[in-house]
């Protein structure tokens, strides 16, 4: 499809070549929501793996009540994104959410959470974003901690480590193939971003990748399916990328 002329087809006859790429690759538009969304990718995967890593070690550690709090902390991921964007939409609405109720209670002024020109709405998209997944990946770092043979901390512990250094030269280490698998879960759903963002009203350039090619191959009825394709290839490539990146980095660990 990315190759043809696709417009209301799904078996094109017009081959054009890299034209599809060409007219995506010079959409300004099509560029800056690559660009918003690598820094977003920047910003979200380590917050999530930080605080994913973070819940696991702190709920491993306890003696009593582990079971109920990996359920609370699980039970957001069975939680649909257009639901969550939903709730989190009455949570910061701009009149009657509970964030401006608070403020207006406390003497201050209500705020544009979801579409002010300060670029505020990117708390509400990073905060749904944190609730839904922390969870998930929070059960895969508990199940690589409970794979780690509790010898190694006694016998780290009886050579004076302790802290830090037994996070960074025994945990982490052990870790490595879960913190590869969700680094690359976190990246891809960071550029596949879409339920949340759908509903919202942001500026053209706050738009993820997915949701301009909705506009720009489905909107208006054009059904341009070439065009959605190019944008479906480039976004693959790029985290195939980065794939190959981060399994360059861990190899370069091992060795």
């Amino acid at each position: 499809l990315s190759l043809h002329e696709a417009h209301q087809t799904l078996t094109p006859t017009r081959f054009v070549g890299f034209d599809n790429y060409a007219q995506l690759l010079g959409d300004p538009l099509f560029r800056d929501s690559l660009l918003v969304f690598a820094a977003f990718a920047v910003f979200i995967v380590p917050l999530t793996y930080v605080c994913s890593l973070g819940l696991a070690l702190l709920l491993n550690g306890l003696r009593w009540g582990q079971a109920f709090f990996r359920s609370a902390f699980f039970i957001p991921t069975a939680v649909s994104y257009v639901v969550a964007a939903l709730v989190w939409r009455f949570f910061s609405g701009t009149r009657f959410g509970l964030l401006n109720s608070l403020l207006r209670a406390l003497g201050g002024d209500a705020v544009n959470w979801l579409g002010g020109g300060d670029n505020l709405y990117w708390i509400a998209l990073v905060t749904v974003r944190l609730w839904l997944q922390v969870g998930f990946y929070m059960i895969l770092f508990i199940a690589g901690l409970q794979r780690i043979p509790p010898e190694t901390y006694e016998a780290a512990a009886l050579d004076g480590a302790h802290g830090w250094r037994m996070l960074r030269h025994i945990t982490l280490p052990q870790l490595r193939a879960t913190s590869a698998a969700v680094i690359m879960l976190l990246l891809i759903g960071a550029f596949q971003a879409f339920d949340e963002f759908s509903i919202g009203s942001y500026p053209p350039y706050g738009r993820p990748p997915l949701v301009h090619l909705y506009l720009t191959a489905l909107g208006g009825g054009q059904q341009d399916l070439g065009v959605g394709g190019a944008g479906t290839m480039i976004l693959a490539s790029i985290i195939v990328i980065f794939g190959l990146l981060q399994n360059w980095v861990l190899g370069r660990q091992r060795g």
